[in-house]
């Protein structure tokens, strides 16, 4: 823990420095800008009357004016990359003492339908996205989500070298983060693929070379005229004629350039992330394999962005009424603008979702990395087919402070079922989660909240926080019904580790007895593995005549009057429950 404080905070001092060294800079380049325009003033009024000299000070002061311009905008952006920087290394160090409940909470991404996502803390406040979210794009959010509710089993081992190398490259990632963090595009990245996919080009093949035709009789219009030899009402006749043929596709060029003004920033923005992931040669087959999908034929990805952006920045010259009128009028130059935009999008406008969602990936997996890079104490469990479905040894749950947090050792085999009981408040729900948590964070590539892990990979799906719905008119015990017949119909297509919590709450005790009976048997029936906590002790009688089962406990003692807990899960039934004795200590009852 000291030594990633040490980092952050040597990071936040590096960076202090930096900042102070670029706001110098950028108070010099004020100055000098408005140095310039007192003595670009000056010479005007020195030189005033000789209009050589005049002009010769304007122009020279443009110039000078557009190149500090230029390089004031790059000495804002360095400044706001390390303002970035240093709001990265200040939420980690917060996040190191647990302090992380202002990060993103990721409420959009719940889902009550879903295999686990509702039941094990996955999104919400306090929930494990919102602590390991490091995420700055809107779809490098939604990338991460997905990959936490994506409950597939493939390609582990090769997750699990793409984020210990990511883990080892924080600058790289702090660097990605903060650029990305920048990235402020007008238009959404699925917009923008959907328009590229949708677009129905509107310019005619023979303005391939029209354009050019057409400029080179202008060029030759414009000498004969200056020779004397054609009058000034054919240049006149010839401009008419250029800006009815443009005129005729206006309607459709004024869409195209609503359009290209949105998609614009958001590829000059992105392409900065773009160029950042193609010159980083890594080493892991998954990242490879990201980076292979922006470099086409070895051609930089980035500079075919750059310019379709340029293209795309040409459309922007018809707000100038001198361009618009001279420019298409005499050279066509917006047909030939509009032309260039609509063979690029032939040419590459499929590839870009793609290059899209390469970013959101590299922008989700630097949150793993980084998750990876904040627990050097966690371990990545070892991938096999052993009969033990999930072996973990010094075993937690990661939200909770490690400093109090009580760890565990358990070993689940193939086609075992676990009845956990125990006393109100005494760490079966906690349990449940860390188990359930450990399966996802596998299947994802994560290292794990354990001393040592062996994991035989298996899908997750539970039932532990069914609630009622108002809405659909459903009961509390229907909906929990639909939920367990969801267990069952997926049990039959593939294989589940299977988390139970209380089931059949809904229910009379002597009802609820027995149905949970005939469920359990029903999943030890279909060769299933999981866990089910019940505060119903005479469910663990099933072990008694299904050997697949196991039953567990954590247990509570009272002593000297106060409830006391050891959250160690232990072999057998539960034999001390609290309820009473809590009912009595907050005198709800004498």
């Amino acid at each position: 823990m000291q030594q990633l404080k040490s980092f952050y905070s040597g990071e936040i001092e590096k960076y202090t420095k930096e900042l102070s060294q670029i706001k110098k800079q950028l108070f010099a380049s004020s100055m000098l800008r408005l140095a310039i325009f007192g003595v670009a003033g000056f010479a005007i009024y020195w030189f005033f009357g000789d209009a050589k000299w005049v002009m010769g000070v304007i122009l020279v002061t443009v110039v000078l004016f557009l190149f500090l311009v230029t390089r004031h905008a790059t000495l804002q952006y360095k400044r706001d990359r390390l303002l970035a920087l240093l709001d990265i290394n200040q939420t980690e160090l917060k996040v190191l003492d647990r302090d992380f409940h202002d990060l993103p909470e990721g409420d959009e991404f719940k889902d009550p339908l879903h295999y686990f996502s509702q039941d094990i803390d996955l999104f919400g406040r306090g929930s494990f996205f919102q602590y390991a979210n490091r995420t700055a794009l809107k779809q490098g959010a939604e990338t991460f989500a997905g990959l936490f509710k994506a409950n597939t089993i493939d390609g582990i081992v090769e997750k699990q070298e793409a984020i210990k190398e990511l883990g080892e490259m924080p600058e790289w990632r702090q660097n990605f983060s903060a650029i990305a963090s920048l990235t402020q595009a007008e238009g959404k990245t699925d917009t923008i693929v959907n328009w590229l996919t949708n677009y129905v080009p509107f310019v005619p093949k023979i303005m391939r070379y029209l354009p050019l035709v057409f400029s080179a009789i202008s060029v030759i219009l414009f000498a004969l005229y200056f020779l004397d030899l054609a009058p000034e009402s054919a240049l006149v006749v010839w401009l008419v004629v250029g800006m009815g043929v443009t005129g005729m596709y206006m309607k459709k060029i004024t869409n195209l350039g609503g359009d290209a003004s949105k998609v614009q920033s958001t590829f000059q923005q992105y392409n900065k992330l773009l160029n950042l992931i193609e010159e980083t040669e890594f080493t892991s087959d998954y990242l490879k394999e990201l980076r292979g999908n922006v470099l086409r034929d070895k051609e930089k990805t980035s500079l075919i962005i750059a310019q379709f952006s340029k293209q795309l920045n040409s459309l922007d010259k018809n707000n100038n009424i001198i361009y618009l009128f001279f420019g298409n009028g005499f050279f066509l130059r917006t047909l030939t603008h509009c032309y260039e935009i609509e063979k690029w999008i032939a040419k590459h406008g499929a590839f870009v979702e793609k290059w899209f969602d390469t970013i959101a990936f590299f922008d989700a997996y630097n949150s793993l990395g980084n998750f990876t890079f904040n627990h050097p104490e966690y371990n990545f469990p070892n991938i096999n087919n052993d009969a033990a479905v999930l072996k973990s040894i010094g075993a937690g749950h990661p939200l909770l402070n490690p400093e109090k947090s009580v760890l565990n050792d358990f070993v689940i085999d193939r086609e075992q079922f676990f009845i956990v009981t125990g006393a109100n408040m005494a760490g079966k729900s906690t349990f449940l989660r860390t188990v359930s948590l450990q399966i996802v964070m596998a299947n994802m590539g994560l290292p794990l909240c354990a001393k040592k892990v062996d994991y035989s990979p298996i899908k997750l799906i539970t039932s532990m926080r069914t609630t009622d719905s108002l809405t659909d008119d459903e009961s509390y015990f229907f909906s929990e019904l639909k939920r367990l017949k969801f267990i069952v119909d997926e049990i039959q297509e593939d294989r589940y580790f299977i988390v139970l919590d209380e089931i059949l709450k809904g229910t009379n005790s002597t009802d609820k007895a027995e149905g949970s009976r005939k469920f359990v048997e029903r999943l030890v029936a279909s060769k299933s593995t999981g866990i089910i906590a019940t505060h119903d002790l005479s469910l663990c009688e099933v072990a008694n005549t299904l050997p697949q089962v196991e039953n567990h406990y954590f247990d509570a003692e009272i002593i000297d009057d106060e409830l006391h807990f050891d959250y160690k899960f232990k072999d057998g039934i539960c034999q001390n429950m609290n309820a009473s004795f809590l009912l009595k200590k907050m005198q709800i009852v004498e």
